[in-house]
């Protein structure tokens, strides 16, 4: 355990990860001093979940003066790297880091951590189901902690964890970047763009996910999707035991989960062992599957018992904001997947149902290519209701309407309650209603939760 005491830590950023790790730091006598860019006013209730703590305050910006005598500062998820603050920290020689990096530094307990384009949330919370089964059944004095870009900041459990425990994190690019730990068993999904207003370039955005495998050693293991063509790309960077997910069947005896006539399989030390059958699984869609025989390949590697991994995956009903069915009207279903923040993630919810399709797409672009979400409009969605800052941007790639051909209609709305009420007027029996909206919810929401949860109010609300 790092000693604290004394220590003077700056701490980019009051938000969710920032205000956890602030916590932590000043209970093991760090003389923390929490910086953000807000104004004060702004901050009356943050500053008040703190207020039983020692903690210096600077908002409205951030000036180079907090930098002095500071043995480590700390970013929270949205700081970006090249915020001068953080480039004259460099310049000075502190250290950079953030909570997931110090729960990895500290924790007594194995880590499984998991990153990816898409899929992280639903895959760390199933595979947090299956760990908290696993513990359940066979070891009842220990426990799955399941957190990190979801759920509560591990750190905030720390002073909890057991030895024998296990921890299962999601874990962003934004987190990754900085970080010189890997956990035990580091997972990466799938590798398409995203966040590039940030990383720029698509190599940057890789060689960030991948340095989840950077600092791992040979008894540790890395989870790869064999099917995605950039994953395979890092194999070189592999140091430990390699599993692979895929839907085809591994060329290979090399430990593997797959997908053959209906059913999902686990290859192991030359073994095949039939784990479940698709039609048993309630989430619905290829990326799904694709999720799930991650979850496998991963629960696999931590020795869970095959009781807990069928268990886990039959019950599983997904996460909040993810392909979340909110309810029959107009004789329609109206789904939320507002976590869809990019155009990759919108594909693979519309690739999810065969009906006839009413699509809510915008919020903020992160200078993404649209081309291909642009083209499966056309193929597949009958109406297109775009909202918010990107409604030129979705429109110039998908082109006039032309008759006959989808999407028969396209509504240009100014926000997301706009674009529900016109959703409703074009339902008809049968439609699927989807929220799936390919940008961020910054242009008129705090984060994708408050988007979905106010969908879902608005949607609740039609009468």
């Amino acid at each position: 355990m790092i000693d604290w005491n004394g220590k003077q830590v700056v701490m980019i950023g009051a938000a969710r990860q920032g205000l956890a790790l602030s916590r932590y730091l000043a209970q093991k006598g760090a003389r923390v001093i929490l910086n953000d860019r807000r104004e004060d006013s702004l901050l009356a209730e943050t500053k008040q979940e703190l207020s039983d703590l020692d903690i210096t305050w600077v908002t409205g910006g951030h000036p180079f003066e907090i930098l002095e005598g500071t043995d480590l500062v700390c970013l929270s998820g949205g700081v970006p790297l090249d915020l001068p603050i953080v480039l004259e920290a460099e310049n000075r020689g502190i250290p950079l880091s953030n909570d997931s990096q110090i729960f990895l530094e500290e924790t007594p307990c194995p880590v499984i951590g998991i990153t990816g384009s898409a899929g992280k949330s639903t895959t760390t919370a199933l595979v947090g189901e299956i760990a908290k089964l696993h513990y359940q059944q066979r070891k009842p004095n220990n426990k799955a902690w399941v957190g990190g870009n979801i759920g509560n900041p591990l750190i905030q459990y720390l002073d909890q964890i057991k030895e024998d425990d296990i921890a299962v994190m999601e874990l962003s690019s934004f987190q990754l970047e900085i970080m010189t730990k890997s956990p035990h068993i580091a997972v990466i999904l799938n590798l398409t763009p995203n966040h590039l207003d940030r990383h720029k370039t698509m190599a940057a955005y890789t060689s960030a996910k991948s340095n989840i495998l950077t600092h791992q050693g040979p008894d540790d293991i890395a989870i790869l999707n064999r099917d995605d063509t950039q994953s395979r790309k890092i194999y070189n960077e592999i140091k430990g035991r390699l599993i692979t997910f895929g839907v085809n069947e591994p060329h290979n005896k090399q430990d593997a989960t797959f997908y053959k006539r209906g059913k999902l399989y686990l290859q192991a030390s030359g073994q095949i062992a039939k784990i479940i059958k698709a039609d048993q699984i309630i989430l619905p869609g290829t990326h799904n599957l694709y999720n799930i025989l991650a979850a496998i390949a991963i629960s696999a590697a931590a020795s869970f018992s095959m009781q807990a991994i069928y268990e886990g995956i039959v019950n599983f009903t997904g996460i909040p904001h993810r392909l979340e069915f909110i309810r029959e009207w107009g004789g329609a279903d109206w789904y939320n997947d507002s976590i869809a923040t990019a155009p990759e993630r919108a594909i693979a919810a519309i690739n999810s149902f065969d009906r006839p399709i009413i699509l809510l797409a915008g919020g903020r672009d992160k200078d993404l290519p649209w081309g291909k979400f642009a083209n499966l409009v056309h193929q597949k969605v009958d109406h297109l209701v775009v909202f918010g800052e990107t409604v030129d941007l979705i429109c110039d790639a998908i082109g006039e309407v032309i008759p006959d051909q989808r999407p028969y209609t396209i509504d240009c709305c100014a926000g997301l309650e706009e674009a529900v009420q016109k959703a409703a007027e074009r339902v008809e029996p049968g439609d699927i209603v989807l929220l799936s909206p390919g940008g961020t919810s910054f242009d008129e929401f705090i984060d994708f939760e408050e988007r979905g949860k106010r969908f879902t109010q608005w949607v609740k609300e039609l009468t």
